[in-house]
């Protein structure tokens, strides 16, 4: 089977380093700018006759568009962002002096909760449990969602490089072609 997993573009939050997952953002004008320079640069690849799937989010729907126009798409809500709860739409900066975010980010970030949100690992069983449901599925698939998501799908499937999260996350726009009948991928 065929999976194609695409990062949605940069939003303002990406921009501005704020921790963003359960809002609903748009992209920015220069996410838009670099998609479309992305679209007409060739480096695409097709996904004609693929089942094209979203997490439901603005900026991953809006990504879509952008490097493949207006086509029918799937929403797969589980495929959505990490929730960063209190965290949501704040930076590094703004938040280093504040003790529940330093409480979050030691020790295990992975299993740690963010406050009013969710941890990493809670995102990473249900987007697993999301791939699970595509992979049974059997059809190939072009997957619009987010860095975060990506980056635990890849960690899943490719254990072996010895790869942590953060090192699996494309950048905005970009994302993986895999082929899960011999276990490879190439990206974006």
């Amino acid at each position: 089977m065929k999976l194609i997993l695409f990062r949605h573009g940069l939003t303002v939050a990406n921009e501005r380093h704020l921790y963003c997952g359960s809002t609903d953002l748009p992209l920015s004008e220069t996410g838009r700018r670099e998609l479309r320079a992305l679209r007409a640069s060739g480096v695409l690849p097709a996904i004609d006759g693929m089942r094209v799937i979203t997490s439901g989010a603005r900026r991953c729907e809006e990504t879509l568009t952008e490097l493949y126009g207006a086509i029918p798409f799937e929403t797969e809500p589980e495929l959505w962002e990490m929730d960063f709860g209190d965290f949501e739409l704040r930076s590094y900066e703004e938040l280093k002096n504040d003790p529940a975010y330093l409480a979050w980010i030691t020790g295990d970030n992975e299993a740690n909760v963010a406050p009013g949100g969710e941890s990493g690992d809670m995102m990473r069983k249900r987007a697993i449990a999301a791939l699970g449901g595509l992979l049974e599925d059997g059809r190939p698939a072009a997957v619009f969602t987010h860095g975060g998501v990506i980056a635990a799908i890849m960690q899943c499937l490719f254990p072996w490089p010895g790869k942590n999260r953060y090192q699996w996350q494309p950048e905005p726009g970009r994302g993986y072609v895999i082929n899960t009948s011999d276990n490879t991928y190439m990206k974006i």
